[in-house]
Parts: C-alpha cells; sequence; structure tokens
C-alpha cells in the first residue's frame, strides 16, 4: 500500500471539469496532458494510475495536484521564470560584438582575423573571464553572425555572398 496522498485532488466545478475536458483535447501537449492527468485524479485514479495514463512521474502528478490545490486552472501553465536564466546579459552581448566588430591588429592580438579562440584571450585581457568559444558562437550567430569555412572569417549574415 503507498504512502497517503498529501493532496487528494478536491472535487471539481463544472466550470473546471469542462475546462479541463477542452484543454485534454485541445492543441498543445504539455497543458493537455497536465489536463487528461488532473481529470484521471478527478475520476478516483490514484497519483500513480494518472502518471501511468499521461506518461508522467507519481511526484509530478503529486506536484500538479498540489498546485492545482493552490492556484486552480492556472496549474495547468508553467509559471513564468521558470527555467535557467540567462548567463549573459545585453551589456555582456554588445561586449562580445563590439570586440568582433574591432579588427585585430599584429601588434596588439597577434592576428589579422578572428577565430573564436582568439577572440576569447581577447575579450579575457579585457576582463571579461569566464567566457568560452562555444558562447561566443553561439551570440554571435544570435545577433546575425556566420563563419565562412571557405575565408576562415566571420561575416553578418546579410555581408555573406
Amino acid at each position: 500500500m503507498g504512502t497517503p496522498q498529501k493532496f487528494p485532488l478536491r472535487e471539481l466545478t463544472q466550470h473546471e471539469r469542462e475546462e479541463l475536458s477542452q484543454k485534454a483535447a485541445g492543441e498543445e501537449v504539455s497543458v493537455g496532458k497536465r489536463a487528461k492527468a488532473l481529470l484521471a485524479l478527478a475520476n478516483g485514479c490514484s497519483f500513480a494510475q494518472a502518471g501511468k495514463q499521461v506518461g508522467m512521474s507519481c511526484d509530478g502528478i503529486s506536484q500538479l495536484a498540489a498546485r492545482f490545490f493552490r492556484s486552480g486552472l492556472d496549474a495547468l501553465f508553467i509559471a513564468p521564470g521558470r527555467g535557467r536564466k540567462p548567463s549573459y546579459t545585453t551589456q555582456d552581448h554588445e561586449l562580445i560584438l563590439r570586440e568582433m566588430q574591432r579588427r585585430p591588429t599584429w601588434d596588439v592580438d597577434q592576428c589579422t582575423v578572428w577565430s573564436l579562440s582568439l577572440l576569447q584571450k581577447s575579450l579575457q585581457a579585457r576582463g571579461f573571464l569566464d567566457i568560452c568559444p562555444k558562447t561566443i558562437r553561439l551570440v554571435l550567430q544570435a545577433h546575425g553572425w556566420k563563419y565562412q569555412q571557405t575565408t576562415r572569417t566571420w561575416h553578418l549574415i546579410d555581408q555573406v555572398e
């Protein structure tokens, strides 16, 4: 016999049942999955049975039931602010782009064309210590830069011929 459920699902109102049925048949998969789980709980299924029906863990169903107990139908949607926070700010992106647009000189940078590792060294020399070449590449690509394999240089996408 399993442990008793901390937040057994309360009795659904007619409006909540209709909303959940509508969301369960809707287009958004994750919302539909949560709605189906809540409907299964309302129909008398255990957390484990409801989890099996929708492909969620028993713990996930328990957390969903607790959220529904606290906030009602809003429990179907992921709360804002979840997920990983960006590591680099827009000012950091601007610094990377400014450095990329600066023409490297042999005297200062020991190169005439930027590579990711040389750009990393240049940024580190300017106080931007914790950055890897992969992050630089992702920032450049996010801002419209593309690496030209044939010329071994970075170009803005609208400049590539």
